[in-house]
């Protein structure tokens, strides 16, 4: 179809190209809100549930680690459970979005947008 207009036909099949990786892009983005990763702390006492864009969704806390007097412990367990689902979340990310760059044909390592 666009055999014989050289550069022109070139622009034309990257500007599909470009389109194509857009409306995938785009797509991923949404499913990032809906896929969820677990981070957890203190051997699964505490577990936090994030999308794979990083928003946090739920806490699950054993009742056995509420003292008052370890107040601090507490505390740390719950950001550390929130920390690792959300680089849980990260990487999750970033493997869905180097299944597309490689649908595409493109570089591994080539970053694209979120």
């Amino acid at each position: 179809m666009l055999k014989g207009l050289g550069a022109m036909g070139d622009m034309a099949k990257m500007m599909k190209a470009a389109g194509e990786m857009k409306s995938k892009v785009e797509a991923l983005q949404e499913e990032l809100h809906n896929m969820m990763v677990e981070g957890e702390s203190g051997a699964g006492l505490v577990k936090a549930t994030c999308t794979a864009k990083g928003e946090l969704k739920a806490l699950d806390i054993d009742p056995s680690i509420f003292n008052p007097d370890e107040k601090e412990v507490v505390e740390d367990l719950i950001l550390a459970a929130i920390k690792d689902a959300q680089q849980k979340a990260s990487d999750r990310a970033q493997q869905e979005m180097q299944k597309i760059t490689q649908e595409l044909g493109l570089p591994a390592d080539m970053k694209l947008p979120f």
